[in-house]
């Protein structure tokens, strides 16, 4: 089964800048573990199969207009209806002055209720993409990810393959670090993976025979990022003379994280190789990929060989 995370009520109240209402309890002790919400319209009616009491409500001009048109007698129904069933919280939106009878049902059913001054549609999309990010499944792995011309670049490889020292080497040509050594990796959509570092070791590398260095603070606020998207996976591994490395780039191959497939290289290590160039290479070819241009397709196709179709294959970049 797996994991359920949640995210407390009081940090969604400070991220969002929420004016607080009423509230039973302690906001902090209020958890919210669903990234789903609800417009509440169809529960006033009193259908209330399949309604989710785990979802925040949202209510906007047409919840309280339709509140408002009701008779008294309605109104106590309609709100012992859906309060009844101790909905999350409700929050209020653009600013609406909320009615006293609204207020007090709260109270009653020790429902919080919040206020905002944003406009429906934009506080939705908002919280979602919020909620998306806080309860995502998420991952703690090894490595190192760091962004390179706005690509997501997660490097991969054994302890002291040179992950942290190809990391310093891109910081210095301009590019960010987001984490070094252990990666937390969030899945916020079905294809997208986000990646940030433990809040504990952030911004801090370990460089072998120097010892730890905080990347913020020796390089500038520049240099650093708190998280950022994964485009791609890049696994260092050292030179071995009898495997065969792809020399072209026509096959594809990717890593299987959190069931989100992520393209990957393996760039085999010798001696005087520049992995912060190689790495830079990297992350524009990919660039090119998603739009649309491959270049060793152009290659086969001015050969005569266009028919060659690319093979897909999943590596495993983490040993078990």
């Amino acid at each position: 089964m797996s994991k359920v995370y949640s995210v407390p009520l009081e940090k969604i109240i400070d991220f969002h800048k929420l004016e607080t209402v009423y509230l039973p309890k302690p906001a902090d002790e209020i958890l919210i573990t669903t990234n789903e919400i609800n417009r509440p319209g169809i529960v006033l009616t009193g259908y209330t199969d399949y309604f989710d009491p785990l979802r925040i409500q949202i209510l906007g001009w047409t919840e309280l207009g339709f509140m408002r048109n009701m008779s008294d007698g309605e109104r106590e129904r309609a709100l012992g209806y859906w309060l009844g069933l101790k909905p999350a919280a409700a929050v209020v939106t653009r600013g609406l002055k909320i009615p006293g009878y609204f207020i007090e049902a709260c109270k009653k059913y020790e429902v919080p209720l919040l206020k905002t001054g944003d406009e429906t549609s934009p506080f939705l999309a908002s919280l979602i993409a919020y909620l998306n990010a806080e309860l995502a499944p998420r991952v703690t792995r090894h490595g190192v990810l760091v962004e390179v011309y706005g690509e997501g670049v997660l490097i991969t490889g054994e302890s002291g393959a040179g992950k942290s020292e190809a990391a310093i080497e891109l910081i210095k040509r301009g590019h960010r670090l987001i984490a070094d050594d252990a990666v937390e990796i969030r899945k916020i959509s079905d294809k997208t993976l986000m990646g940030n570092s433990p809040s504990n070791i952030r911004h801090f590398v370990e460089l072998r025979g120097i010892g730890i260095i905080d990347a913020r603070r020796l390089f500038g606020m520049g240099a650093v990022k708190p998280s950022e998207k994964i485009d791609m996976v890049i696994q260092l591994e050292a030179w071995d003379s009898t495997k065969a490395y792809d020399r072209l780039g026509l096959d594809n191959e990717y890593a299987n994280i959190l069931d989100v497939k992520i393209p990957v290289m393996t760039v085999p290590i010798t001696p005087g190789r520049n992995l912060a160039v190689i790495v830079e290479t990297a992350a524009m070819n990919n660039r090119q990929k998603k739009m649309g241009y491959n270049a060793a397709k152009d290659l086969m196709t001015s050969l005569g060989m266009e028919n060659v179709e690319p093979v897909d294959k999943e590596v495993e970049i983490w040993k078990n």
